[in-house]
């Protein structure tokens, strides 16, 4: 099957949880899901994965990968933190033509469109966007080390750390920290797991955290709350202001809608699109840029 440059796209998600490969053909989305494509801690890995993904998609649309990299292309992956990255990349995958960057700019296309607002984006990693007239300031986003605050590995690295603080006799113990102790098997074993744990590991653990924080656990909530406060304090300072739209996205982005402030709560609006088909409408963009 050969597609021109106005009736196909392809577009590529990536992150430290999954990689999405997708492709439109005439008005219709196509895709296919493989493995973590995070390409800062693992480059060869990533790139194995969206290999994989542009194979699985090339068979379910009965061409070639060959044929499937000529056309527009997006790729957007969690760890292109520069030009010499996406170079290497576009050579890794003989995409000489793709407009390759960090994953950041389709979260905020899919979510927003073409609107202005706001959006914290917090999953396996975290950061934070404010579109304008169609210009995207960014803020965040730069790994478990040096950033990524309120993302779901930063709830569980957290919450561990209420644990330990616990046992300190510097936090009231709870349902939750009771709960982290016996299942890590007391402070030698959080210690041991915090020193080899992945962000995917800490970030697992972000689910029992929010449910605790439901059920009214003082530590989950502080948790929580600190989760808000940065989200709140990050998009005040990139000229968040009531009049616009702000939206949570990502795997635990949701759970701190109740912990904002009223105006920001207020301000909430669900993503009018995944991250997926924001990489597809900049893969769009740029080919009729160079049309």
């Amino acid at each position: 099957m050969t597609e021109s440059q106005n009736t196909a796209f392809l577009a590529v998600d990536g992150g430290g949880t999954r990689c999405r490969v997708a492709a439109e053909v005439r008005g219709v989305v196509h895709s296919v899901e493989t493995g973590a494509a995070n390409v800062s801690t693992d480059f060869e890995g990533g790139v194995r994965q969206i290999a994989a993904g542009l194979s699985e998609l090339a068979a379910g649309l009965d061409t070639s990968v060959a044929e499937l990299v000529r056309w527009p292309a997006f790729i957007g992956l969690a760890g292109v933190t520069g030009d010499s990255v996406a170079d290497r990349l576009r050579v890794a995958l003989d995409m000489p033509n793709a407009r390759i960057e960090d994953d950041r700019p389709a979260a905020v296309r899919g979510a927003l469109g073409s609107s202005d607002g706001l959006i914290a984006h917090c999953g396996t990693g975290s950061f934070l966007a404010v579109q304008i007239n169609g210009d995207i300031r960014l803020a965040g986003g730069w790994g478990p080390i040096l950033g990524d605050e309120a993302s779901a590995q930063w709830v569980g690295r957290r919450a561990l750390s209420e644990v330990l603080n616990a046992v300190d006799q510097i936090q009231a113990k709870s349902s939750l920290t009771q709960e982290f102790s016996k299942q890590f098997g007391g402070v030698a074993g959080i210690v041991e797991f915090a020193g080899q744990a992945a962000p995917g590991a800490f970030g697992a653990l972000a689910p029992q955290v929010t449910a605790a924080a439901a059920d009214g656990d003082h530590v989950a909530r502080q948790v929580m709350q600190a989760g808000a406060d940065y989200i709140g304090g990050m998009a005040k300072r990139l000229g968040w202001k009531a009049e616009l739209t702000l939206c949570l996205t990502g795997g635990i982005g949701p759970h701190y809608a109740g912990y904002l402030p009223a105006d920001m709560q207020a301000a909430l609006r669900p993503a009018q699109g995944e991250p997926l088909i924001g990489a597809l409408a900049l893969a769009k963009e740029g080919a009729h840029e160079h049309c």
